[in-house]
């Protein structure tokens, strides 16, 4: 009985596995452990390094506990010591405290110093690409304020070239993802956030919105085609030319809760995302990224003069 019953618990282990592994995601790949970028490759050796730290510690505990049972479990003729009066011993206590806290010290370490790594570009003999993102319910407006373009849902970069995503929200707080190139990051309403990704192989890759917005939060995904400069360019030119512009009016009509497909505008109008972050509350913060591009800095989200007529029209109001 007792045999039939440990197969069937064997049995349950065995496929809660496998469903954990199969069911994982929505990708044949497990799409955080297939790095294509420099910013991602140093997150997943950061994710390695920490899985072989945890091994260090829970191996050896499954081990333990595996012998414990057996070797000290009640049954006819175990010889092992019986101490019911020892409750304490100081190289044990040593050992199981000291080595988690060396290791939690080397993990913090490692993680602080990949943190303060990812601030800054991943090539700094590159000129970076600033792509502002606006998460919207439920959709992803992508502005390139160099190229005077915008799109929707659809993102294209040029591959080995550094990308300073500027994240904010004119909806609710949201999470900005692109597995396959690295972490994702909060957008949020009075914020512009940076985020430093690349991309080092052409193809496409699977982007989404990584924070629960309500009804079309499941449908909230962009794609991010990585290709080489020349046909990057190719693109650009080809949205100035076959695309409609984006107005205030079309803006506003994105910003409704609604779903969206792909589109493409071919002109964007001037200071659009400064104004998003203004009026949901930017004027109160002095400082509104962590990046630490020169070229980024210089870029004022909001600026004395928005702030000045942002005030002055909200007293006109009243």
């Amino acid at each position: 009985m007792r045999k039939q019953k440990s197969l069937h618990i064997s049995k349950l282990i065995i496929l809660s596995v496998f469903i954990t592994i199969f069911l994982a995601g929505c990708d044949s790949r497990y799409l955080i452990l297939n790095p294509q970028g420099a910013v991602a490759q140093k997150e997943y050796q950061l994710i390695i390094f920490s899985i072989f730290l945890y091994a260090i510690v829970v191996i050896p505990v499954l081990g333990l506990l595996v012998y414990i049972v057996l070797r000290y479990r009640d049954k006819p003729g175990n010889k092992a010591p019986y101490r019911p009066d020892w409750d304490d011993s100081k190289r044990l206590e040593f050992i199981w405290w000291g080595i988690p806290i060396i290791i939690i010290g080397i993990l913090g370490f490692a993680t602080a110093k990949t943190t303060y790594d990812l601030v800054d570009p991943p090539k700094k003999d590159v000129k970076p690409l600033t792509i502002e993102v606006t998460s919207l319910d439920w959709k992803w407006l992508f502005q390139y304020p160099d190229q005077h373009i915008a799109t929707v849902n659809y993102v294209e970069i040029p591959k080995d070239v550094p990308v300073q995503f500027v994240l904010t929200s004119d909806a609710p707080m949201n999470s900005f993802w692109v597995p396959e190139l690295g972490g994702q990051l909060y957008t949020m309403p009075g914020m512009a956030m940076g985020l430093w990704l690349q991309a080092d192989h052409k193809g496409e890759y699977f982007g989404s919105g990584a924070n629960f917005t309500g009804e079309g939060f499941a449908h909230m995904n962009f794609k991010v085609k990585s290709t080489s400069t020349k046909e990057f360019n190719q693109w650009v030119k080809q949205v100035k030319e076959t695309s409609p512009a984006l107005t205030k009016a079309d803006y506003n009509s994105l910003a409704k809760q609604g779903l969206s497909l792909e589109k493409s505008y071919s002109t964007i109008p001037k200071g659009l995302f400064q104004e998003i972050v203004i009026k949901n509350g930017g004027q109160y913060y002095s400082q509104h990224h962590h990046m630490k591009n020169e070229d980024m800095k210089t870029m004022n989200v909001a600026s004395e003069e928005q702030v000045l007529a942002q005030h002055e029209h909200q007293e006109g109001g009243n």
